[in-house]
């Protein structure tokens, strides 16, 4: 149980992120989560999981904002410090590479990347403070084997199993892991947006048969923030179904 604790979660409007906010509200953690777009959404979420008891806080933020990101911070300071980091938020620009623009790499590796990289500089100092943290970074399997048509996106979920490493050694000797997983495909709204043909090519190359639910991540965010998980830092976990192997 996560009783008392403060996680702060980006991108947690919705899709994955949604799912992460509601297990860790029925855990017994207080939540703050992020959303860049969509105020009635967020609202309506954190309203849902406060009616049952939850304490639960939706907060804007552009996670590419690095001053944004450092206000978000001392709210979760005066809310008595954050223990749990879940860096979800990402965004997709998806085309060709011969013939993206530079905007739209740039936005793909300063939302999905530079943000978590701006939430953990602000984020981790509070968790030094208490000798003890968790951190989960939302990558991808395409950060592990590339992805035609999203050298953006890759690459931003690629930096992050870097960014997850490093961040891994220098705070290990605070009692602080540091993990990231690397979801293959899962229903949510972006992949919804998918032709009927895309979605059956890729629940061809599934060994289980289909596609991952939200909850499903959220389950092992639960447990990597979990003090079942106190030795396990520094590690990419794929949850795809057997997607990648």
């Amino acid at each position: 149980m996560l009783n008392g604790k403060l996680a702060v979660v980006t991108g947690g409007s919705r899709g994955i992120g949604a799912a992460i906010v509601e297990g860790l509200s029925r855990t017994g953690a207080r939540v703050l989560f992020t959303y860049r777009s969509g105020r009635d959404e967020a609202e309506k979420l954190a309203a849902r999981q406060c009616a049952e008891g939850a304490d639960v806080r939706a907060a804007r933020c552009d996670v590419s904002d690095f001053a944004a990101c450092a206000e978000l911070a001392a709210e979760a300071a005066e809310l008595g410090g954050a223990d749990i980091l879940v860096n979800n938020a990402g965004l997709t620009r998806d085309g060709m590479l011969a013939r993206m623009t530079e905007e739209a790499f740039d936005t793909v590796l300063d939302t999905n990347l530079k943000g978590a990289f701006n939430m953990i500089r602000h984020i981790s100092p509070q968790m030094i403070r208490k000798r003890a943290g968790r951190i989960v970074n939302i990558s991808s399997v395409v950060g592990v084997a590339g992805n035609s048509g999203q050298a953006n996106y890759s690459a931003s979920k690629a930096g992050l199993v870097g960014l997850t490493m490093s961040a891994a050694k220098e705070l290990g000797p605070r009692a602080i892991t540091v993990n990231a997983l690397a979801p293959g495909y899962i229903e949510t709204d972006m992949t919804a947006l998918l032709s009927g043909e895309i979605k059956a090519r890729m629940t061809e190359r599934i060994t289980l048969g289909r596609p991952g639910q939200p909850e499903e991540v959220a389950d092992l965010v639960l447990f990597l923030v979990s003090d079942k998980a106190a030795y396990i830092t520094g590690q990419v976990i794929r949850i795809d179904g057997g997607m990648s192997i």
